[in-house]
């Protein structure tokens, strides 16, 4: 894949895509490929850990991959993927999910604010517009918790706190580089990284419903991240801003 801008973009600036993966040999070499299919740019897979042939199936499917020897976290495989991008001196990083849940066909939207300078963070957002997706109860209210949470800390809202679908500024990337929410990188990160003055804004993207594979949210996450993603926020909130 060749570095460049998205298309339709006049500035020139080099774009990694990182996709954290967790067991989705199924699915990530069809992901690389549409990627390559909508948008110029580099792709990295960071594999936190499979048990499976994810890592050999996205080498083929021409994607540089570097793997954790055991599983880290999202949050974990997220900031493998930004100290990477900074080395590689890219100027942007894509978030995208392995599983094929986040449509490429959106990847010129999301990026483009971030390339145009209007922001530094774009989130890939499920609920500005209507995409058709419904999220279960229960975390649809988390969802509206976090988002209340935010809003009340930043005076600005956040319709989708949990949307792994997200361009970052290089900028941004320096940041995390000494400060990272290692396992829920939602509004945590949000929190930190707009109290710190980057600008965040919400692009209405499509979601799918996964396929296959092995969520990072295993039931024992799931049922730990409403606690430790709410008091990482109110951490963020209450955290003197260097």
């Amino acid at each position: 894949m060749g570095a460049g801008s998205p298309r339709g973009v006049g500035r020139v600036d080099r774009v990694l895509v990182i996709i954290p993966a967790l067991n989705e040999e199924a699915t990530v070499a069809d992901v690389i490929a549409s990627v390559g299919g909508h948008l110029d740019a580099d792709i990295l897979v960071v594999d936190d850990g499979s048990r499976d042939a994810t890592a050999e199936r996205a080498v083929a499917a021409g994607a540089t991959v570097l793997r954790h020897p055991f599983n880290l976290g999202v949050g974990a495989a997220l900031r493998t993927g930004f100290q990477y991008a900074r080395a590689e001196g890219y100027q942007i990083a894509v978030q995208l999910d392995a599983d094929g849940q986040h449509d490429p066909r959106d990847l010129d939207a999301l990026v483009a604010p971030v390339v145009a300078g209007a922001c530094e963070v774009s989130i890939g957002s499920r609920y500005v517009a209507s995409s058709g997706y419904r999220a279960p109860r229960l975390r649809r209210a988390g969802m509206m918790l976090f988002s209340w949470i935010v809003r009340a800390a930043l005076g600005q809202r956040i319709a989708d706190t949990t949307s792994g679908y997200r361009a970052y500024g290089r900028a941004v990337m320096e940041v995390c580089q000494h400060e990272f929410p290692k396992d829920f990188p939602d509004a945590p990160l949000i929190i930190m990284l707009a109290r710190r003055g980057f600008r965040i804004v919400e692009v209405p993207v499509t979601m799918r419903e996964r396929s296959a594979g092995t969520s990072f949210y295993t039931l024992g996450k799931s049922l730990y991240y409403p606690y430790k993603n709410l008091v990482a926020s109110l951490m963020a909130w209450l955290q003197r801003t260097p």
